[in-house]
């Protein structure tokens, strides 16, 4: 609360002097008890809890149990695979998620790594987490404030606090403002804040609070206290994992119940059956397919632009049902840019965005301008009067100093009007300089043996100073019938969220002496305005549009002004009217229950505290969404922890931002969301697939057993055959399924319901009648086998049911592909992994089958011509579940 009280107040407290600093010995006192100035991250895992992490999940905990069992029973070949599968994975997770740390790493930046001080009586330069509550900070224009600081002097100083308060345009700091009571962040104006930019002017400052104890501080440590979520997949598998580990237990009791029936089974037989059975009944690989497949679509994620810092994030984006996203830098450009310029009685629209100076001026009839001496004056005094540069660095422009500034420069290289010419030709004489007072800024230059003062400023300020217009190439009298017209122009410039600049000039006879305001800034002869705003993204909008075509909402949550949020959202399609919008200080004291049902109807909220944007993104999860939340500031740091995927900015966002969220936007590109979104929802749309794939097959392997149990037969696979199946001959198809391209229309489908079970609906559908009919198919080729082709050889009946599952089963993984498509609609070739993990499988099946020490280990025979049953039996499962996809579409057009 140093904002509050007087500047005598504060220092007493900090126990400081304004002129002489801190002494070194009391700053390294102060060092020990306040320690550096910096924030420690408090996201990292140590290594023991990312391999506690991954040792707890419900599947792999399956695993371990099955594996502890086959040890106890003695098959230690399947105690071995199974917990080499377990290490495989945890490994794999670990090093995705590493790399993903690598990357966050390289884009975090220094905040401030120096900072100019008067220590001991003098001016030192040392480094910001040196820094300490009670030093003095001189601030000049491109500076980073290193610490949050009460200003104890100020000259024309203004800040870009963007990254805290989400406002676009630089704030203008007094050092005499004094508040008693409690004000806003944003409206602080005698205060500067940690990571804040210097835009203009100079200062010096105070530090009251450095490191965790300033304002970005605390809102990185209140990030402590929010809790994490499950991934709606996480809570998908876990779900899945509680299902699996019943079904295990229920196979185990009714097998061993009929097994202890039959007297001619003895008990030990009787278990290890039981239990060979229940292993069978756990898909093995689907906790390493499903690793592997996140881990795929991760890397294909960075590769269009976007880190994902945790594997299980990347299907999360899938299911986001809302987007909240901050304005600036994120769904805007962060770049001031002129848009409308009215000059000689007429308007005239600007193309282009961003500092790049591109982009044609164009009249009211849409007619291209290429020269006209009065918007020329206005461009050359907006660059004369200007404190700001404009920069090319590696093809990409940028500006150093205020950005409104920037936008003026522009404008003016637009027609190839260069500062640097321009300051060559009529170099700066003197200046009045700005400041908020007065609202204007002046420079003199010479013209053909002539002096002349260029003055720009607000609207209102600089028209009711002028006495003169400039019409038509004329210098003509500013009459209140003129200046009411200027007027409306502003307004109706201001209306539609633009930032206006005015511009005017006037003869004077001398620039030398000290120049003041009522001298020179009066009876000026007006040339026209200039309005700007910081653009939306070029790419924004149709990524927008993308949103709520895939039922996506989009939410606009800034802290910049009412009017510009609402213009910004009307352009990008977000909103379409006033009543769509609402206030932060509106919300501050409604219930719970109320901000869940504004949030159903609003979709900008404007001038909104980070406690806001927590607020609303509870209420939309509250309200059954699953929220994204996007930003690049510290004041988005709160939300972006709480939302169930939290994205940042990579380029402009600040490192609390970063190490908050879930996914980096390496180019800041609002569209690559949208592209992260498809990613996440066709990944999500495989792992159903290839859990549907897997637990077809094991559902099979259990009832083909059990089955053949009822009713009287011989076992018919032995357990090396059933570890075969699970580990080896579903696992290669399991992972082609895994980057199976996307469907048609996936991105014009509702959200999925993070509550539905991951096997719901025509999946649900497609597991059960699969896995009966490959389970008819399979105990027919068994029966046939054991009756008819090898008749009182149990070894060439098992190659029978050997040979058929699998077939079966690797042509099954054609039918999975779709639930609503068929083969033909899809093209068999669509896939071209998939046809090589079949063909692989299926090689690895005539490997085992021909090889004579790999068939004496599995017991099985050589087949010939009994491959035409086998074959035929095993397509069965295909044609039925390809007919029944045929029937539905028809019956839904």
């Amino acid at each position: 609360m140093d904002y509050k009280g007087s500047i005598k107040e504060v220092i007493k407290k900090l126990d400081s002097d304004p002129k002489r600093g801190l002494t070194s010995e009391d700053a390294a006192k102060r060092f020990e008890k306040y320690g550096p100035n910096k924030i420690e991250s408090s996201n990292k895992k140590s290594m023991l809890a990312k391999i506690a992490e991954q040792l707890v999940d419900p599947m792999v905990i399956l695993l371990i149990i099955a594996a502890i069992v086959s040890a106890f029973t003695g098959d230690v070949v399947e105690c071995i695979i199974i917990v080499a599968i377990v290490v495989i994975n945890a490994i794999m997770s670990i090093i995705q998620e590493g790399k993903a740390e690598d990357s966050v790493e390289a884009l975090q930046k220094m905040s401030s790594p120096e900072a100019t001080i008067i220590r001991d009586g003098s001016k030192k330069i040392i480094k910001a987490e040196e820094i300490v509550p009670g030093d003095i900070v001189i601030i000049e224009t491109g500076d980073i404030i290193p610490a949050d600081m009460r200003l104890i002097q100020s000259s024309n100083l203004k800040i870009d606090e963007s990254s805290l308060t989400g406002e676009s345009v630089a704030v203008e700091k007094d050092y005499r403002a004094e508040f008693d009571s409690d004000v806003g962040i944003g409206d602080r104006d005698n205060f500067a804040f940690s990571s804040s930019i210097v835009t203009y002017g100079h200062g010096v400052g105070l530090v009251t609070g450095t490191g965790e104890d300033s304002e970005i501080g605390k809102i990185a440590t209140s990030l402590d206290e929010v809790e994490d979520k499950d991934t709606p997949l996480q809570s998908q598998l876990k779900r899945l994992s509680k299902l699996l580990a019943i079904l295990v237990v229920i196979v185990c009791i009714l097998v061993f119940a009929v097994g202890y029936f039959r007297s001619e089974m003895n008990l030990l037989d009787n278990f290890m059956v039981a239990v060979s059975l229940a292993v069978a009944a756990i898909p093995e690989g689907l906790t390493a397919v499903v690793t592997i497949v996140l881990s795929i679509g991760m890397n294909r994620m960075a590769e269009r632009k976007a880190i994902v810092k945790n594997l299980l994030s990347v299907e999360t984006l899938g299911s986001t049902t809302a987007i909240c996203s901050d304005k600036t830098g994120t769904l805007t450009q962060n770049e001031m840019t002129i848009r409308k310029v009215f000059t000689d009685g007429k308007e005239y629209e600007v193309e282009g965005s961003g500092y790049e100076p591109k982009g044609e001026i164009r009249d009211s009839s849409g007619e291209v301008v290429n020269d006209d001496k009065t918007i020329k004056l206005l461009m050359s005094i907006s660059t004369l009067c200007n404190d700001a540069n404009l920069l090319r660095e590696e093809g990409q422009y940028k500006i150093t100093g205020d950005p409104t500034e920037g936008a003026m420069l522009t404008l003016s290289e637009k027609w190839n009007i260069n500062q640097e010419d321009l300051n060559e030709k009529y170099p700066r004489l003197n200046e009045i300089p700005f400041d908020s007072d007065r609202k204007m800024m002046t420079t003199f230059h010479e013209l053909k043996g002539k002096y002349y003062a260029a003055t720009k400023g607000a609207p209102d300020v600089v028209i009711g100073r002028s006495t003169k217009i400039l019409l038509n190439g004329e210098v003509q009298d500013f009459t209140e019938e003129l200046k009411n017209k200027v007027l409306e122009e502003n307004t109706a410039l201001a209306s539609n969220a633009l930032r206006v600049m005015s511009f005017a000039f006037k003869p004077v006879d001398s620039v030398e002496g000290d120049l003041t305001s009522e001298e020179i800034e009066n009876d000026m002869i007006f040339v026209g305005l200039a309005g700007m705003i910081d653009p939306p993204r070029p790419e924004a909008k149709a990524a927008v549009a993308e949103c709520h075509k895939s039922g996506i909402d989009v939410f606009m949550i800034t802290g910049d002004y009412f009017e510009t949020a609402l213009a910004i959202a009307k352009d990008l399609g977000i909103a379409s009217s006033r009543d769509q919008a609402i206030e932060g200080k509106e919300l501050n004291n409604k219930s719970d229950e109320e901000i869940r049902e504004i949030v159903k109807t609003k979709r900008i909220f404007a001038r909104v505290s980070p406690q806001n944007k927590v607020q609303l993104v509870k209420a939309l999860q509250e309200n059954g969404e699953i929220v994204a939340m996007t930003g690049d500031g510290v004041n988005d740091a709160p939300a972006i922890k709480n939302a169930d995927i939290g994205i940042s900015m990579g380029i402009t966002g600040t490192d609390v931002a970063k190490d908050t969220a879930g996914m980096i936007l390496v180019d800041d590109n609002f569209a690559t969301i949208v592209n992260a979104v498809e990613e996440g929802r066709v990944i999500f749309s495989n792992i159903k697939k290839f859990v549907s794939f897997l637990l077809s097959c094991n559902i099979a392997e259990v009832l083909i057993v059990f089955l053949s149990i009822l009713f009287g037969l011989p076992s018919p696979l032995t357990p090396i055959q059933l570890l075969w199946l699970n580990l080896i001959t579903d696992a290669f198809p399991a992972l082609a399924l895994g980057v199976e391209p996307a469907e048609p229309g996936i991105m014009e489908e509702e959200p999925r319901d993070p509550s539905e079970s991951i096997i719901s609906g025509p999946t649900k559908f497609s597991l059960i009648s699969q896995s009966i009919y490959i389970t008819l198919a399979v105990l027919l080729a068994y029966i046939i086998g054991l009756k008819f082709i090898f008749p009182g050889s149990i070894e060439g009946a098992h190659t029978m049911v050997f040979a058929t599952l699998i077939t079966s089963e690797l042509l099954r993984a054609f039918s999975v592909r779709s639930t609503r498509y068929t083969l033909k609609e899809l093209g068999l070739t669509s896939n071209k992994s998939l046809i090589k993990a079949v063909l692989l499988s299926f090689a690895l099946l005539i490997i085992v089958m021909y090889v004579p020490f790999l068939r004496d280990l599995f017991e099985i025979v050589s087949l010939t011509w009994q491959w035409i049953p086998v074959i035929i039996l095993a397509l069965i499962p295909l044609a039925l579940g390809e007919a029944t996809k045929a029937i539905r579409e028809k019956k839904d057009n």
